[in-house]
């Protein structure tokens, strides 16, 4: 997922929590897969009109971009801009097989690195190939998904896909990934290089925790399929390991049965010791919420007009009086799903988890909603803050 730095508390998933600061670390480098070498090469400074000519040759489905490459040179982070020498729009997995196969048979003469590049949402560049190629992922769309239910369910789905669409195809199943990342405009094989957190990560781990088996293209240009007990070195690699493994074009990821509704509440903080204090202690509870988030607001506009269309104060007059413009809050967002037949039972659990919580008791918001709209309007949250700079911190 690509995301500010932020600090996640995953209880009892210590492993993952380390895996994950090695991540972040990583993700500080903005090295590209060399196909001819194990190390990244430094990229040459003007294109070679001869190695052009011969990649426009490759017997590929798909076509290459020579001059209108500048998309493929920014991402969402902003800090840089490299223009490539080609882009990529592979319409089967052979085509980036292929291209990276005769980059590899080069050696390192060709000097042409490769990023794979999904929806542009990197921060440091990892999606940039200066003077090389970058792979649109996204053109391998559509290439099919299938959806397996059953006791262990799943989707096999390309690594072009928008999660949003993943969501979209498993809910007319009842299913859902039981992972998920606060943004879903972004490609399945981009979060699977990352990691992929969200508020359900305390519980499932991100979504490289998720995934039953990958298809790879390595950095000979072979396609290898992998899983923790075929190929694993390659499998563990890959996930989290921002493209510098390998290109993961296909995956198949772990669905669950999806919740009908979704009791959402917000509730604020003024003081980060007892947020974080509240927060670590319902991701360590053996009974707690199912998704539990924590963000940092640096409020300008006043929360009631932010909230007023997703959420209800709990006691409005209270809530009326509260002062929260220009203030430094932090914010709990937790989720308790449920079948509307057991509302009065979610009603119970909800207000005895609350009650060892010591958020300010004005600041309770509360809604009720259907899973794909709480999703869709996590997403819609999201978007927003994008827009207007990040003005939400995550602290999950």
């Amino acid at each position: 997922m690509a995301a500010p730095p932020v600090l996640y508390l995953l209880g009892q998933n210590n492993i993952r929590f380390v895996r994950f600061l090695v991540i972040l670390f990583l993700s500080s480098t903005v090295a590209k897969i060399n196909p001819g070498s194990n190390l990244p090469s430094v990229p040459f400074a003007a294109k070679d009109p001869e190695v052009l000519t011969l990649l426009s040759s490759l017997p590929v489905d798909g076509h290459f971009s020579f001059h209108d490459v500048h998309r493929a040179a920014k991402d969402f982070g902003n800090r840089y801009r490299s223009l490539p020498a080609a882009i990529l729009h592979p319409k089967s997995v052979s085509d980036i097989s292929t291209t990276i196969k005769y980059l590899f048979q080069m050696g390192l003469a060709s000097k042409l690195t490769v990023a794979a590049r999904g929806h542009g949402h990197s921060l440091q560049g990892q999606a940039q190939a200066p003077e090389g190629i970058v792979v649109n992922m996204e053109a391998l769309q559509g290439s099919g998904m299938r959806i397996q239910r059953g006791e262990d369910p799943y989707v096999d789905v390309s690594a072009g896909e928008l999660w949003i669409n993943v969501l979209r195809e498993t809910l007319k199943q009842g299913l859902a990934p039981k992972s998920w990342t606060d943004y879903l405009h972004l490609t399945v094989g981009g979060t699977l290089s990352n990691a992929g957190i969200s508020g359900q990560a305390f519980r499932y781990g991100p979504q490289i925790s998720n995934v039953h088996q990958l298809e790879v293209v390595t950095g000979k240009g072979e396609v290898m399929n992998c899983s923790v007990t075929h190929n694993a070195d390659i499998f563990h690699s890959v996930l989290g390991g921002l493209g510098q493994f390998g290109i993961i074009t296909r995956a198949r990821i772990a669905l669950e049965q999806a919740p009908k509704m979704v009791k959402w509440i917000r509730v604020l903080y003024s003081d980060f010791a007892t947020f974080s204090e509240d927060q670590e202690r319902l991701v360590s509870a053996e009974t707690t919420f199912d998704y539990i988030e924590g963000f940092v607001i640096i409020n300008k506009t006043g929360l009631l007009n932010n909230w007023r269309s997703s959420f209800n104060p709990e006691d409005p007059s209270q809530a009326s009086q509260f002062q929260s413009d220009g203030k430094t809050l932090f914010c709990l967002e937790l989720t308790r799903n449920f079948d509307p037949n057991g509302r009065s039972a979610m009603e119970q659990e909800v207000k005895a988890l609350l009650s060892k919580l010591r958020y300010i008791p004005s600041t309770l918001f509360v809604s009720e909603v259907s899973y794909l709209e709480f999703l869709d309007r996590v997403h819609v949250s999201e978007v927003k803050l994008r827009s207007k700079g990040l003005e939400q911190i995550q602290v999950e």
